[in-house]
């Protein structure tokens, strides 16, 4: 089979190798004999006359934007759990609804339509859709920055960022009220622990024993615990100490002595399941628990 090769522009900036069929060797025998066939055919004109449209289109500006904003040669360096959700509005909501368009196409107008489409339709969040506005918006501005788009649609959309989260706010008497219902020592120290400092469950887990000063009256905070692994706090202002009252002093000191892994280097909330190699699973801190009514120890991890 003789074929006619030549090489376009894709919509993400590579040029690829296409080809066109001429003919059957058995037709044309000799090289010159299927060149004929293809002026016959116009396959050159056709070739030229094609209008490729070489303007990036959006899936392939949200990989360059993963790439060039999460990647080594990146300004801001992002936690492991930054990255994770960032990956899933952009593949799971953006390029999945934009993927396919020509990036400076996309109307101002449209986006905002669908975003709030993934509100009353959906059931997404407002802050949720925020988020996703303003991850499109960096695709966007990193775009521009390396001259991929000319223009940032996202801009002019307007989203709400008001939140149906309500704190709830418990006296110190209902604090121990819960911490007495609490007959897990482990889980008792925890939830005492979380209520006197204020850290996030994250900081929570990545605590040691060699992290409580004791006699300066203080808990250092310079880690924290996320994806399985040991990192960096979430903010530079998080990184530094936190108080230590003499009521969670007593009874950290009384969880030391009673843990099985009480050396300074291990974990304060350690995962007995996993013989202390790891701290207790943050998913299961921070889920919601209701009330029985009845004093439960709860199950290990």
């Amino acid at each position: 089979m003789w074929v006619l090769r030549y090489r376009v522009k894709r919509l993400d900036g590579n040029r690829v190798e296409n080809t066109l069929p001429v003919g059957f060797v058995r037709d044309f025998p000799k090289e010159k004999d299927a060149w004929r066939e293809v002026d016959r055919l116009g396959l050159a004109l056709r070739i030229n006359d094609e209008s490729t449209d070489t303007r990036i289109r959006f899936d392939a500006l949200a990989e360059h934007y993963l790439k060039a904003d999460f990647g080594e040669h990146a300004v801001r360096p992002k936690s492991d759990n930054t990255v994770a959700i960032t990956n899933h509005i952009v593949r799971d909501y953006l390029v999945s609804r934009w993927g396919s368009e020509i990036a400076d196409d996309i109307k101002p107008l449209v986006i905002q339509q669908w975003l709030k489409a993934l509100h009353t339709e959906a059931g997404l969040a407002w802050t949720t859709i925020s988020k996703m506005r303003g991850v499109m918006s960096r695709i966007y501005k990193v775009g521009m920055l390396h001259e991929h788009v000319s223009k940032n649609p996202v801009m002019n959309v307007e989203t709400r960022a008001k939140s149906n989260y309500r704190a709830i706010l418990i006296t110190p008497d209902q604090t121990f009220r819960i911490l007495k219902s609490l007959s897990n020592i482990l889980h008792f120290t925890l939830v005492l622990t979380c209520a006197a400092t204020a850290l996030r469950s994250s900081e929570i887990l990545a605590l040691r024993w060699d992290d409580i000063c004791w006699r300066e009256g203080k808990i250092r905070v310079s880690k924290r615990w996320s994806k399985g692994k040991e990192g960096s706090t979430k903010t530079d202002a998080s990184d530094g100490y936190v108080p230590l009252h003499h009521l969670l002093a007593r009874h950290l000191l009384d969880w030391k002595q009673r843990t099985p892994y009480a050396a300074d280097s291990d974990f304060i909330f350690p995962s007995l399941k996993a013989r202390g190699k790891v701290p207790l699973s943050a998913s299961i801190f921070v889920a919601d628990h209701p009330s029985t009514g009845s004093k439960s120890s709860g199950s290990e991890n």
